[in-house]
């Protein structure tokens, strides 16, 4: 890594991932700015190679701030890295998540990185430097309620896409990271959100889906427990970022790589008989002979 190609971007930064990234960046030498969307989190995140800096990725001042940061950088180095991680999770059924709530979920998971990575590739452009946009298993599986969560890293792996083939063939590397289940603060946020939705369905709905919410929560405990580290993520990154032939994806994580498997091999009508077994539910009913 060239010295004045040290400088790194690293959003949601003031913990899990995030935080993880840029300690294992500034351990390799990078100079990172890691965005916190408070200024206590940023106090606990400030050590040598670690600059926090105040950053809501669906606040358009932050990041014009952030932008400007970077091109008068005090010691003229240019930005050699993205990594655009900031991400929320709100777990409900589809029917009973409200429309301002699938908006959050987009504008923090996907609208925030495009808008983040439209105001700084010029400087990556410069640089010649590399994006790496946090997806998930949940960018190519989505599981049930995980809809709002899933559709937005779906979003996220299809801007990836176009993003890679517009900008690759002007030196700039485009790369996906796909954990599996991690042991993150995300999920306790999440539940707590989805706690407050289930408390505002009808009895109507949670009659509906109320095997389904208590079989998804007790898979999310479990999950909770058994998830490898923020660090193993990244590794994965600092790997990514530093390769002289980074990958288009990577899946971290052994049930992420197991179930992109499987979802790859099996019809769709099989894989949602395994997912509803996995669940402890009742596979989905078969399709009615077609009429006429």
């Amino acid at each position: 890594m060239p010295e004045d190609t040290s400088l790194a971007v690293v959003s949601g930064a003031s913990s899990g991932i995030g935080q993880a990234t840029a300690r294992t960046l500034a351990v390799r030498g990078w100079h990172v700015l890691g965005g916190v969307r408070r200024e206590a989190d940023g106090a606990g995140l400030a050590a040598d190679g670690i600059e926090p800096v105040l950053l809501d990725v669906t606040d358009p001042a932050h990041i014009a701030r952030l932008a400007e940061r970077v091109e008068r950088d005090p010691e003229g180095r240019r930005l050699g890295a993205l990594v655009n991680n900031a991400g929320t999770a709100i777990n409900a059924p589809v029917e009973a998540i409200p429309l301002a709530e699938w908006r959050r979920q987009f504008d923090v998971n996907f609208f925030g990185h495009v808008a983040m990575t439209q105001a700084l590739l010029p400087s990556l452009l410069k640089a010649r430097g590399r994006i790496v946009n946090v997806s998930s298993i949940g960018g190519r599986v989505a599981g049930p309620l995980f809809g709002a969560y899933a559709a937005s890293k779906f979003a996220l792996e299809a801007m990836s896409d176009s993003l890679r083939r517009e900008v690759g063939r002007l030196g700039v590397r485009v790369i996906v990271v796909e954990p599996g289940a991690i042991a993150t603060p995300i999920w306790a946020k999440g539940e707590a959100t989805a706690s407050g939705l289930v408390d505002s369905m009808s009895e109507e709905q949670r009659r509906r889906y109320a095997d389904v919410i208590a079989a998804g929560l007790k898979q999310a405990e479990s999950l909770a427990r058994s998830g490898i580290a923020p660090s193993v993520v990244a590794e994965t990154i600092a790997k990514a970022l530093e390769s002289p032939k980074p990958r288009p994806r990577y899946l971290v994580g052994r049930d992420a790589k197991v179930t992109a498997a499987v979802a790859r091999w099996l019809p769709t009508d099989q894989f949602d008989r395994l997912v509803a077994r996995s669940l402890g539910l009742p596979a989905t009913e078969a399709r009615g002979a077609a009429s006429g």
